[in-house]
């Protein structure tokens, strides 16, 4: 009987400590959060030393290999899994650009979306609007050669598009407007013999029509309107090309500029005025392939090592700005939430993994890598926390019934970081099962069944933010984050993530989806 009751003593004790060493991490992890949290140095190194961080670039791979040693430095297990490649690779230097000369010199307000041609050096030329005919065309022929153009339409981000079905389309609008300029010409002798006057056909446009010719007349580059914030994106089809490589790049610059700068400029070319435009845009391209990377770290789980938890963001981000929210809000608080969880001396029953993804701005293409090499893994994944949003803070999140309980009690210690904030658990309704990806990292693994389930997020103390205007534009910049929401973010994600781990079971993926 003494045995028996001994027993039993040793079995409560380890119970006993079992029980009290999920609430002690916490506190911990609560603890160095309030005196010693890393968030926005995290994002200070990603944004001001690195900055843009767009695949294909050293940038991108010097700050994949700066998260490695981080993560290594915090006794975590670490490695870079291959995603893709590009063709080429490219690095975005200084650019500047001036006008000189006419009644009001200025400094010019542009950018040029990744992967198009920078200048040679310093090049100042004169200013002509775009040929829309093929007369015109032939007027302005030998006037073409070291002027910058500016062409019609309002730039959405992308480049002007060069690629062969490109030219195909413009070589239709051309045989259109022959068409057309046939029937003006009836119209304007109709009008002078009967004294009427019936208008013209008006000409169909599009940016560029000439393009390949007034390349090939010598043009120094074309100039686009662009609304601000200025907004840069890539050239997709030339990486896309299975026939591009280092040899046949992109030959002149595609600049956009500040709209009120713009109709300033075009009004001075409309009244011939004589005045010239000077650029130096330092964009580098580098021999290809460039392969890209993941970065994948973990705290390798205790007790169900093949179960997991994963918090993620993508590390790539558009390299006219520096990526302070898209995603710096995402990847800085997901390091220091490794950071506070390996400091806090947690041992979570389920492997914790932490992935950076790659090219999550190409198209998911570093997400749906992952999901690829690790399909055997899929099931066995509790849930995955993507941030990919904005520096707002969490304020609850909604889960489906079977979830409910269990988040219930994994997210009570948040109360315990700060009483200013709130935070919810709601009940979700099931929804129908994606059948494609959407805008995030997250849609890979919810399409595949994996339960990726966000934090709902609020600005609801008033910082006025507005993704809006950081969404891939040039003020998307560290400044732009909100520190004390992003330092809160980093805490609640640590705890959860914690939380979700050491349930007794995976999370339960009943009432999920409807069924169908």
């Amino acid at each position: 009987m003494k045995r028996f009751f001994m027993a039993a003593f040793v079995a409560a004790t380890l119970c006993a400590g079992s029980t009290f060493a999920q609430p002690a991490a916490v506190k911990k992890i609560i603890e160095t959060a309030q005196t010693d949290n890393q968030t926005m140095h995290h994002l200070d190194i990603l944004t001001n030393r690195f900055g843009g961080r767009l695949v294909g670039s050293d940038t991108y791979e010097n700050a994949a290999e700066w998260m490695m040693r981080e993560f290594k430095s915090w006794g975590l297990d670490v490695r870079l899994e291959e995603a893709g490649e590009v063709p080429v690779g490219f690095n975005r230097g200084p650019w500047f650009g001036r006008m000189i000369g006419g009644d009001q010199p200025m400094t010019l307000h542009f950018v040029t979306p990744s992967y198009t041609s920078g200048t040679k050096g310093i090049q100042r030329g004169h200013v002509l609007l775009e040929p829309k005919t093929d007369e015109e065309f032939k007027r302005m022929k030998h006037a073409l050669k070291g002027a910058w153009v500016l062409v019609g339409g309002t730039n959405s981000g992308w480049p002007l598009d060069h690629s062969a079905s490109a030219d195909s389309l413009r070589n239709v609008i051309k045989e259109k407007n022959k068409e057309i300029a046939q029937k003006n010409q009836e119209i304007r002798r109709k009008n002078w013999e009967n004294k009427t006057n019936e208008p013209m056909i008006p000409v169909p446009e599009t940016p560029g029509l000439y393009y390949r010719e007034m390349v090939e007349a010598g043009v120094l580059g074309f100039i686009q309107s662009s609304q601000v914030p200025l907004r840069a994106l890539y050239d997709r089809k030339m990486l896309n090309d299975p026939s591009t490589n280092f040899d046949n790049l992109p030959e002149v610059c595609d600049i956009k500029l500040d709209e009120n700068q713009f109709a300033i400029i075009k009004k001075m070319v409309q009244e011939r005025r004589d005045f010239w435009l000077e650029f130096d845009i330092r964009n580098h391209f580098k021999l290809g392939p460039v392969k890209y990377h993941n970065v994948v770290a973990e705290i390798k789980g205790s007790k169900y090592p093949d179960e997991y938890v994963i918090i993620s963001g993508h590390l790539d981000a558009f390299d006219v700005a520096t990526g302070g929210v898209d995603c710096g809000t995402g990847i800085a608080p997901m390091m220091e939430a490794a950071r506070l969880i390996a400091l806090s001396g947690a041992k979570p029953k389920r492997t914790i993994r932490f992935v950076a993804f790659a090219a999550e701005e190409f198209g998911l293409l570093g997400a749906e890598a992952y999901a690829k090499t690790h399909e055997k893994e899929l099931k066995k994944i509790s849930n995955l926390f993507n941030r990919d949003g904005g520096p707002t803070p969490p304020v609850g999140i909604s889960v489906p019934q079977a979830m409910y309980d269990d988040f219930v009690e994994v997210c009570k210690p948040i109360k315990d970081i700060n009483p200013e904030y709130p935070f919810e658990v709601t009940v979700a309704k099931p929804r129908k099962r994606p059948t494609q990806t959407g805008g995030t990292d997250a849609s890979v693994f919810d399409m595949r069944g994996v339960p990726a389930i966000s934090f709902r997020e609020a600005d609801f103390k008033g910082y006025n933010f507005n993704y809006g205007e950081i969404w891939h534009t040039e003020r998307d910049l560290y400044t732009k984050s909100i520190p004390e929401y992003m330092e809160h973010t980093s805490v609640v994600t640590a705890i959860v993530a914690l939380g979700v781990a050491n349930l007794k079971n995976l999370l339960s993926r009943e009432g999920m989806y409807v069924e169908e």
